[in-house]
């Protein structure tokens, strides 16, 4: 009796420790059924994984559109480091850190043009205030002052000719590179024009100021900033930036800005920048060398072939260019600066004459040249064309430095191709004023072939057998 009494409590106990294993089981293994997890849990490698049909997450037949956020981290980086990459290598190179620091330090000129001015709107004012009781000890004091001008004069002429000094200097002989040195040069240049423009304006404000009985003839605008209210950093520091060459104490002056026009101006710029790149890299570079040779033994035939082949690489390169330029950087950068006067180029694409058309393309520079050279000179007694000849004079050498110091070649075709615009100018000048449409189509035609078609491919292609004669491949097999 107690044997069976022992027999019934131990297969009890058995049953009570196999259900507490059966639970522990169907917990581990999270199964719906006690009996499945029993069965799992004995055999564990016979699950059926495929238990159902279904697509891949990258398939049509998908039920769930696949998520790229992965990707698009991945991407991102792989973009942070291969820029990383790329600028630390340009850094390690000689011409992108010399030309970094160039470009940085131009700027400079203008704040030391700013002490002079300073110095010279202090002394103007102090000698206004002095209240004198006859007029003979006023002009006394007047005339004592005007004699310092020269001494203003000259720091001013100093400091806008080291500037373009200075850069032109490292430029041709230290920086190789010709886009790196192009940019630099371009910049000094920007740089020496803002200077003189403010130098020229800031001398006349001050003459109407020492004047103040005589009608100084001021614009009106300039009411709300008079002389020498004007002579600050902050007004220094928006005619730097603003994209004009012509010095204003006022600019009309937009209300906002509007920063989806920027993203879109900067984009076009973009764009049309790596379209240029790669127009360049891949049209325009293997004309250019496939023309070395035929320059070299002076294959006139094959020269005007590649001429005319380059003519219309290099046109589509020049509008995109100018595109790039006049609408889209200069655009972004006057909403930025919230600057309204945003006619930086009118119709030249109609242009009837070479006149027009110089008087057209590039307003800031053409405003340049007709406030601080053209219309003083006339004003001096100057004839109309002696005047202009003196304007293309000076384009004319700006644009010989703009192109020979970074190629490291002063050839001279930059210089004669903008005097030579004087006598074409005469000869297409007459179109203007013809009746009729006849008229304003040939002169059309003719600034289109003298300009476009031939003047800047030959250019091109005469600065680029200089540069290969001199660095490239034809020089060593010249000299080999």
């Amino acid at each position: 009796m107690t044997t069976r009494t022992g027999a019934i409590a131990s297969a009890r106990e058995e049953s009570q420790l196999n259900s507490r294993k059966g639970v522990q089981n169907e917990t581990e293994v999270a199964l719906p059924s006690t009996s499945t997890a029993k069965k799992r849990s004995k055999y564990r490698h016979v699950a059926a994984y495929h238990s159902e049909s279904r697509p891949s997450s990258l398939s049509r037949e998908a039920d769930v559109l696949p998520n790229f956020l992965g990707f698009r981290n991945l991407m991102v980086l792989v973009l942070v480091a291969m820029n990383l990459r790329l600028v630390i290598e340009n850094f390690m190179k000689v011409d992108v850190v010399l030309g970094s620091i160039l470009f940085a330090s131009v700027p400079c000129h203008l704040l030391v043009a700013y002490i002079i001015e300073l110095s010279a709107a202090t002394a103007a004012k102090q000698t206004v205030g002095r209240q004198k009781k006859t007029e003979k000890e006023k002009e006394h004091d007047q005339k004592v002052f005007q004699s310092t001008w020269p001494y203003t004069a000259f720091l001013h002429t100093l400091n806008a000719t080291l500037c373009l000094a200075v850069t032109s200097f490292v430029v041709y002989f230290y920086i190789h590179h010709p886009g790196i040195g192009t940019i630099c040069q371009l910049h000094a240049i920007i740089v020496w024009l803002k200077n003189c423009s403010y130098a020229f304006t800031n001398r006349d404000l001050r003459l109407a100021l020492l004047n103040p009985s005589a009608d100084p003839g001021l614009p009106k605008i300039y009411s709300s900033c008079p002389y020498p209210r004007n002579i600050t950093i902050n007004n220094l520091a928006y005619f730097w930036l603003a994209p004009t060459l012509v010095y204003q104490p006022v600019y009309p002056r937009t209300a906002s800005i509007r920063w989806s026009f920027v993203a879109k101006r900067l984009a076009e710029f973009v764009g049309l920048a790596v379209f240029i790149w790669l127009l360049s890299a891949q049209y325009a570079a293997p004309v250019l060398r496939n023309s070395i040779d035929k320059i070299a033994v002076m294959d006139i035939a094959s020269i005007l072939e590649r001429v005319m082949k380059l003519s219309t690489i290099s046109l589509i390169i020049w509008l995109a260019g100018f595109f790039a330029l006049f609408q889209a950087l200069l655009n972004a950068l006057a909403e930025v600066m919230r600057f309204g006067d945003r006619e930086f180029y009118t119709d030249w694409w109609n242009s009837s004459s070479l006149g027009m058309y110089w008087r057209s393309w590039n307003r800031p520079v053409y405003l340049f040249m007709k406030r601080h050279v053209y219309s003083p000179l006339v004003g001096r007694g100057w004839s109309p064309l002696a005047a202009s000849g003196m304007v293309f004079t000076l384009s004319a050498i700006l644009h010989e430095m703009l192109v020979g110091i970074p190629t490291h070649n002063f050839i001279g075709v930059a210089f004669f191709g903008m005097m030579f615009q004087l006598p074409l100018i005469s000869l297409t000048a007459p179109l203007d004023n013809m009746r009729g449409p006849e008229g304003r189509v040939i002169g059309n035609c003719i600034f289109w072939v003298s300009f476009c078609l031939v003047g800047q491919p030959l250019g091109a292609l005469l600065y680029f057998f200089a540069w290969q004669a001199k660095y490239g491949s034809f020089s060593l097999g010249m000299y080999s």
